[in-house]
């Protein structure tokens, strides 16, 4: 959930800067043109621009999905539902549209822990993958130890320990 809402947080900042674009372009401009100033108005114009153009694109396609993924990682996480069918409910949204945020929450790593089968989300309960320990008694000293396949010796004498199949 904390990558997500440093994500939305980021967007948001810069959305927010390319809409103070717009008034401090016109601003700058009209100082520019007041005093004279090329140097003023060009900036004035550039940022007009920027504000102009940036501020409807980085909303729409910048915030608004960022804002959707987010809302999706808490219906998950804070609101427990585990299944697309219940999340499409819960926010309004298609079956297919939730599948979608879903496949792009998993790839950025906003649902650790969690992993889709078909439409359901379960608890990964999976292990990691490490090396068998065993345990046996030393034919030489009487010792009981643990040990694994690739150091397969008892640790008081020394003497190999075959695994038993």
């Amino acid at each position: 959930m904390q990558a997500a809402r440093r994500a939305l947080k980021k967007r948001l900042i810069l959305c927010i800067l390319l809409t103070l674009c717009l008034p401090l372009g016109g601003a700058l401009l009209g100082i520019g043109l007041a005093v004279g100033q090329p140097g003023l108005w060009g900036t004035g114009i550039a940022l007009l621009a920027v504000g102009f153009y940036g501020t409807p694109i980085g909303w729409t396609t910048s915030y608004l999905p960022a804002r959707a993924l987010t809302r999706v990682v808490s219906a998950v996480t804070q609101e427990h539902l585990y299944t697309v069918s219940e999340i499409a409910a819960q926010l309004s949204m298609s079956e297919k549209e939730v599948r979608a945020l879903l496949d792009t929450c998993f790839r950025r790593q906003y649902l650790t822990g969690l992993r889709r089968e078909g439409d359901t989300l379960l608890l990964n309960e999976n292990t990691p993958l490490g090396k068998e320990v065993l345990s046996a008694q030393c034919p030489a000293c009487g010792a009981r130890f643990s040990y694994t396949r690739e150091s397969a010796f008892c640790p008081y004498c020394g003497t190999p320990v075959r695994p038993k199949k």
